[in-house]
């Protein structure tokens, strides 16, 4: 066989090859997402142009929430925390607005103690998508309702319901170990 002839076969046969490399990364890295960020995946790909441009901003959220100083929370402030989101509780019996506000404000002091940045809330959003992205819907979902109740448009029912969403976070904030993200092999 000649050069030329082994060159015809080599050469596509190297094109075809590197093409399923490339396809098969981009497929791992895909799912990789996926599991990671779960609803947060589907959510971002729908508000970005195109699946393309929604992978790259969640792998920058991996990168940014790599940077950050996550720590898990001494045993004391864990239960100083627990006690408080107790107060809080029982304070929804005569005061559910003011509650659902303390809420708010009571998972933000506990993002922060964990080294999460809570200056914008949009940022808090991405921040927490890359650990706690199953959990997010019920952030976002609260803070709806605590904004409603802000101008006493919330009813009884959606402040019950803020409430139950903030706990679901809050408790997978607490609880949560910190340990870093393990880097994909």
């Amino acid at each position: 066989m000649s050069t030329g002839t082994l060159l015809e076969i080599i050469i596509p046969a190297a094109v075809v090859i590197v093409l399923i490399a490339v396809a098969l990364a981009l497929f791992m890295r895909r799912r990789a997402l996926r599991e990671r960020f779960g609803p947060e995946y589907e959510r971002t790909v729908h508000s970005a142009d195109s699946t393309l441009a929604a992978e790259r901003e969640l792998s920058a959220r991996e990168k940014r929430h790599d940077q950050l100083d996550i720590k898990p929370l001494p045993a004391d402030l864990r239960t100083r925390y627990a006690r408080e989101w107790d107060d809080v509780q029982r304070e929804f019996v005569d005061q559910p607005e003011d509650a659902v506000h303390d809420a708010d404000q009571l998972v933000t002091s506990l993002m922060q103690a964990r080294g999460y940045p809570t200056e914008a809330y949009d940022q808090q959003l991405k921040d927490l998508s890359v650990e706690h992205g199953r959990t997010l819907e019920h952030y976002r979902t609260a803070h709806e309702i605590d904004t409603l109740s802000k101008g006493h448009k919330a009813t009884t029912e959606q402040l019950r319901s803020a409430m139950v969403h903030y706990r679901a976070l809050f408790n997978e904030l607490l609880s949560d170990g910190g340990q870093a993200r393990h880097a994909p092999a």
